[in-house]
């Protein structure tokens, strides 16, 4: 999937779009996503000047925005202004490696099961071979909007 088709499935935009391009995703299975780091972002201005790192909260949203694009893929859905995916939960997430300008990264995401509307998965992101986040579980709700 490329930005276009990513951004029929999240309701994210600039500069909180956090995924770039699916490069793999099986239905109910798995997705591998990718976010390319850029010296450019919004956040690198204040965290940290003098040492610019990715802060670990933006890597989890990402992973999660990742998983987003699972959940409705494999559902069938796209989403509109009544229905969006929230951040509903993470636990056991481990912070490996920090994530700095010119990084690609790589989210690896498999879904785990689901409880009607929350969809729980574990995955990790990764920068080449080596992990940078991993989590057991984390947790995206799908709510329709009034």
């Amino acid at each position: 999937m490329d930005i276009q088709e990513v951004m029929k499935h999240l309701p994210h935009r600039y500069p909180f779009l956090l995924v770039d391009r699916v490069l793999e995703l099986v239905p109910n299975e798995h997705i591998t996503a990718i976010k390319n780091v850029t010296i450019n972002e919004p956040f690198f201005v204040g965290h940290f000047p003098h040492a610019p790192v990715m802060p670990g909260v933006l890597i989890v949203e990402a992973m999660a925005q990742a998983s987003a694009i699972l959940s409705f893929k494999s559902q069938g859905v796209v989403p509109d202004d009544k229905l969006m995916v929230l951040f509903a939960g993470i636990d056991r997430v481990r912070f490996k490696r920090p994530v700095m300008p010119g990084d690609t990264l790589r989210f690896e995401m498999r879904f785990k099961r689901q409880m009607r509307s929350m969809w729980i998965y574990e995955g990790r992101a990764m920068v080449g071979d080596e992990v940078a986040v991993e989590v057991e579980q984390l947790m995206c709700a799908i709510k329709q909007l009034p």
